[in-house]
């Protein structure tokens, strides 16, 4: 069964020199997470990636900037390293066809620039979306000036992946602070702060009415739905009393949210996804390579899954393949 994983994660020596240049603060996750044997995956588009890829079963990966993208740049020089960036993921899926597709990268600083290059990455270049960090500093993604971007999104029929970003320094020394210096960070990072920040950028576009402005909008979440997804309940509830909304949280989950797990190899959030958003808004992903371990788990994970044949197809390629088909 064709395997396509759709959170797999690149980083190119420009954008390293453009995080190294950028005006402080800068994030300070990638100094330990992006070195070593990590970068050398982060960098490799070649050979090294698909023997990987070959050796967990999957058969294509959908290629995207890792986190913090381009959101902590300055406006010009987000647009300069997004057309570089966007135009190597293209040329990586021209030289791999059967192997590649990808993400843009967009230069969310420079508000103006965002959608066009959201537009051209897509038209020009064959990109089936973009992954985003949620915040461009101290700017969420409901912002209006970043209206634009998600209204051109909508238009052109293409999912936008939220990605988690550390959290601002001023929230890392409020919530997060104060254990020690290693797990105040891992806290905030991969542990924890993570996952609120992303899931918060979804609950966020639903609160401010964006689904209501723009229907067709579908934004993917992963790690089965940053923490924000189990609580779906208790959200929707609270919002039904407090917001004049046109549906519940609920709705827009099964109407405007994908769901991925990242790497995450969980049966019981699967279960719980489910139950949630339904089978037709599940796509796979495994995170590579902060996930990657020998041994194969991405297809092992499919196969063990509780799911009917129909299920475990759309899980593993058809519901990314039908909600590209869109595209345009």
């Amino acid at each position: 069964m064709r395997l396509i994983a759709i959170e797999e994660h690149i980083l190119p020596a420009i954008v390293r020199d453009a995080w190294n240049a950028a005006p402080p603060p800068h994030d300070p996750v990638s100094a330990f997470a992006d070195v070593g044997e990590n970068g050398q995956r982060l960098a490799d588009l070649g050979d090294g990636r698909i023997a990987l890829m070959d050796e967990q079963g999957v058969d294509v990966q959908v290629l995207s900037l890792t986190t913090p993208g381009l959101h902590n740049l300055g406006p010009s020089e987000s647009v300069d390293v997004a057309q570089r960036v966007n135009d190597l993921i293209a040329e990586t899926c021209a030289r791999h066809p059967d192997r590649f597709q990808g993400f843009a990268a967009i230069p969310t600083p420079s508000a103006d620039a965002a959608p066009i290059e959201l537009e051209r990455a897509v038209r020009d270049l064959g990109l089936k979306g973009a992954l985003l960090c949620g915040r461009t500093r101290e700017r969420h993604l409901d912002h209006p000036a970043l209206r634009p971007l998600l209204a051109k999104a909508a238009e052109l029929r293409v999912p936008l992946f939220i990605h988690p970003q550390t959290p601002l320094a001023a929230v890392r020394h409020a919530n997060y602070s104060g254990i020690s210096e290693k797990a105040d960070l891992a806290l905030a990072a991969f542990g924890l702060g993570w996952h609120y920040e992303a899931g918060l950028q979804w609950v966020r576009l639903a609160a401010a009415g964006v689904f209501d402005e723009l229907p067709d909008l579908q934004i993917i979440l992963g790690h089965w739905g940053e923490v924000v997804l189990f609580y779906l309940e208790r959200t929707s509830a609270v919002f039904e009393r407090a917001l004049e909304l046109t549906r519940s949280l609920s709705d827009y989950a099964r109407n405007n949210l994908y769901v991925t797990g990242s790497g995450m190899w969980s049966q019981a959030y699967l279960q719980r996804c489910l139950e949630i958003v339904g089978p037709e808004r599940l796509l796979f992903s495994t995170d590579f390579p902060y996930q990657y371990k020998p041994g194969g788990a991405p297809r092992r994970f499919l196969d063990e899954a509780s799911l009917d044949n129909a299920e475990r197809e759309a899980l593993a390629h058809g519901n990314w393949d039908r909600l590209t088909a869109a595209i345009g």
